[in-house]
């Protein structure tokens, strides 16, 4: 998948920076007079006034304070590095192993027809994760700072003057949200305790006191919010483990009531198979999902103990722990679970497996618990690392009240990240009327991602090219990139093909396709208004200036300067 740099010699990313420090430009003490500050995402942006004459204005060279090159620079939080190996790794198993564990490889199966190939798909699938995650190890580990997508976007795509920034917020800000496992949690949780038939509002309750209660947890109490996190993410592992051994014991064992040898059989692998390329598409794109999450710690490199090498070490071994974990399990679940009543049951395989073992009541109780748990683990993981991006956005300027937002304070923790993440989820858990909005909006949610996704690869092309000047103490494979841009492709034209029955809800089956470009479409609508017409208008251009907020945070704010005052 990668080749090692031949100059990757790095001890200590904080005594040897990647690439030496940029000089950064001298700035004059002397703030514009008629610079004022603005926001991104202000609704209300106005047109500065008209500037005064050149011949009273001092003519003077603004330029941002910062360079671009400053983010392969490693950067420290003002909380410190405190994240270790362990917890690193579980933000990644835990955001890559969820609930769908329990559905997804029931559903491939009845998709591909036999054991053989369904296992096979799950190497293939790691084999393209291993594409996806080739990038996020070389732009971590050349740009090793906290944001993810939001960094390496805004390092590469320089021109047009802030497009890129605003791209990444419309798309982290009002698409990053977690509600789907909310849902989940939820539901399992009221069937466990014997509610077969919860209200809406019960229902949606629940899932909003899971999301408020991690939003107080990992924002009012942040080493208690990594803990709890920790202890969930081994608990799952453990789980999942545990259904492993406990399809061994049947299979070794055969307790009563067992029929004599093991439905899946060798000679039997691959009888049924079902090579057809639709089947096979659409049990890859499952498969894919599945493995969704590995670049989960490049969100929050800032506060990751010896970044670059944890990195490389926590996303290899959670790749190879998924791997052999799902495949395990697969094997678990087709040696104890007849293969004809998984391909003839609508229920999730996991719910079959838990009811051959522990019998109907006990099963569906122990099911319902360990979804229950794998979702509120991921939860934690994704609004711990998500509430920090958001942080990242406000840092830069581009958010309301950008300086409240970044700020750490009073709890030492993202507390402004956590409320610009909750807002979102929140909704999106309370306001759908029904199932089927729901499931639209979650499907509008990932569509976007995949044009970020190519953006990144293709990226990652550009600057091998560009900028060979940067030390990249890991390489990904060219091929590995442009598989994965094909992929991304595939995923992006897959919706406009008519699938073989209409969707229940009446709308045309590429809607979603269509509304996740349409926001798109918004964000480069709201950045030529607010970045080109705006500016033209009121004759003046946006920069940046660097500013501190009372705890130690950097962060950056955006001024109106006035172009008498930069001599244009």
């Amino acid at each position: 998948m990668a080749d090692s740099d031949e100059h990757d010699d790095i001890d200590n990313t904080e005594a040897h920076p990647l690439l030496a420090a940029p000089s950064l430009p001298t700035q004059t003490a002397d703030k514009p007079s008629k610079s004022s500050e603005v926001t991104a995402l202000d609704a209300a942006v106005a047109s500065s006034s008209s500037p005064a004459s050149s011949s009273a204005a001092s003519v003077r060279s603004v330029r941002p304070y910062r360079t671009f090159d400053d983010d392969v620079l490693p950067e420290t939080s003002t909380l410190g590095r405190t994240l270790s190996w362990q917890s690193a790794y579980i933000l990644v198993i835990s955001r890559v192993i969820g609930s769908g564990i329990f559905a997804t490889p029931g559903a491939i199966l009845r998709g591909v027809g036999s054991p053989g190939l369904a296992l096979l798909l799950w190497v293939a699938g790691a084999g393209v994760a291993a594409c996806g995650l080739g990038i996020a190890l070389e732009y971590g580990c050349m740009l090793p700072r906290s944001g993810g997508d939001k960094v390496y976007l805004e390092f590469t795509y320089r021109h047009p003057r802030y497009l890129a920034s605003i791209l990444i917020v419309f798309v982290v800000v009002f698409l990053g949200f977690t509600a789907s496992n909310c849902v989940v949690f939820s539901q399992y949780v009221l069937f466990a305790v014997g509610i077969e038939a919860p209200s809406e509002l019960l229902r949606k309750g629940l899932a909003v006191g899971l999301l408020t209660a991690v939003t107080i947890v990992h924002g009012g109490f942040r080493a208690t919010g990594v803990r709890i996190q920790n202890v969930l993410g081994w608990l799952k592992v453990g789980l999942v483990v545990f259904m492993i051994l406990s399809g061994l014991f049947v299979v070794v064992f055969r307790p009563k009531g067992r029929e004599a040898a093991p439905t899946m059989t060798l000679p039997g692998l691959w009888a049924g198979s079902n090579w057809n390329w639709g089947a096979i598409s659409t049990a890859l794109f499952k498969v894919f999902y599945s493995y969704t999450g590995l670049e989960n710690a490049n969100n929050v490199l800032n506060e990751v103990k010896d970044p670059v090498r944890t990195l490389r070490s926590v996303t290899a071994s959670a790749l190879v722990t998924s791997c052999v974990l799902y495949l395990l399990i697969n094997v678990a679940y087709f040696v104890v679970v007849p293969l004809e009543t998984i391909a003839n049951s609508g229920e999730l395989v996991g719910a079959l497996f838990f009811q051959t073992i522990f019998g109907r009541r006990v099963g569906g109780i122990a099911l319902s618990l360990a979804i229950a748990l794998s979702a509120a683990g991921n939860v934690m993981v994704v609004a711990f690392t998500m509430a920090r991006v958001k942080q990242e956005i406000a840092r830069q300027g581009l958010l309301p009240y950008s300086k409240l937002l970044a700020s750490n304070k009073p709890f030492g923790s993202p507390l402004g990240g956590f409320f610009v993440h909750y807002i979102p989820s929140f909704l999106v858990i309370v306001l759908p009327p029904s199932a089927e909005v729901y499931s639209f909006i979650l499907e509008v949610e990932g569509y976007p991602g995949q044009f970020v996704s190519i953006a990144i690869a293709g990226g990652l092309l550009y600057l091998r090219y560009t900028r060979p000047d940067l030390k990249r103490p890991f390489r990904v494979w060219i091929p590995a990139v442009v598989l994965k841009i094909v992929l991304n492709l595939s995923l992006i034209a897959a919706p406009f093909f008519p699938p073989k029955t209409p969707p229940t809800s009446g709308l045309f089956y590429a809607t979603y396709a269509i509304v996740g470009v349409s926001i798109l479409a918004s964000a480069v609508l709201f950045w030529w208004v607010w970045a080109v017409v705006l500016p033209a208008w009121g004759r003046y251009t946006i920069e940046e200036e660097a500013d501190e907020l009372d705890d130690g945070t950097a962060i950056t704010r955006l001024v109106k300067v006035p172009k008498t005052e930069l001599g244009r």
